[in-house]
């Protein structure tokens, strides 16, 4: 399994953030390929599906992915369920706190003012087990050439996505400094 992590700080409160990272419909806002995300069942806890329509070069692709798992205010986890062996999580990881230090009203109120916690979206996958039948390609197009050429693209949607959540929960603009890692040769 290839595997890759983006992480960051956001100065915002960890029920904020994991509460928004649930909402998943909301992504096709932060990439370039996915252009929809509609929701097939649930309501963004265990069992919920969602249709995802990616699309890039000349190709159109719905995945379908479905959460298996949540522990608010701390952790999503996801899979695909259909053409590909991959899933995931979002972990949000409070800011720790030293014991006493609690913080009033008042200093709360503003939310840059916010402690920071840790987000994170992690990511495996195996393109190994990808279904070259799952996609209609252009004649002439092998289904090699089009993942030697999408699967870099993997990482920086991920650094996108997280990004522009980023900016989103803070409500404002900043260079974002992202931790990358990558544990694969093609990403």
């Amino acid at each position: 399994m290839d595997e890759l992590v983006v992480s960051t700080e956001v100065y915002a409160d960890p029920e904020e953030v994991y509460a928004f990272l649930l909402d998943f419909p909301r992504y096709a806002n932060y990439s370039e390929y996915l252009r929809e995300v509609r929701t097939v069942t649930g309501d963004g806890g265990p069992g919920t599906r969602y249709a995802l329509t990616f699309a890039w070069w000349k190709i159109s692709y719905t995945a379908r992915s479905e959460v298996t798992g949540v522990e608010p205010p701390e952790r999503i986890d996801w899979e695909i369920t259909k053409d590909i062996d991959a899933g995931g999580c979002w972990r949000v990881t409070p800011a720790e706190t030293d014991e006493g230090d609690e913080a009033t009203d008042e200093e709360t109120a503003d939310p840059s003012d916010d402690a920071p916690c840790e987000v994170a979206l992690e990511v495996e996958f195996d393109p190994g087990s990808a279904s070259s039948d799952a996609l209609d390609l252009p004649r002439l197009v092998s289904f090699d050439w089009v993942l030697k050429k999408a699967i870099p693209l993997i990482r920086s949607e991920a650094e996108r996505v997280v990004e522009r959540a980023v900016q989103d929960l803070e409500g404002s603009t900043r260079d974002v400094d992202l931790d990358v890692y990558v544990d694969s040769d093609r990403i």
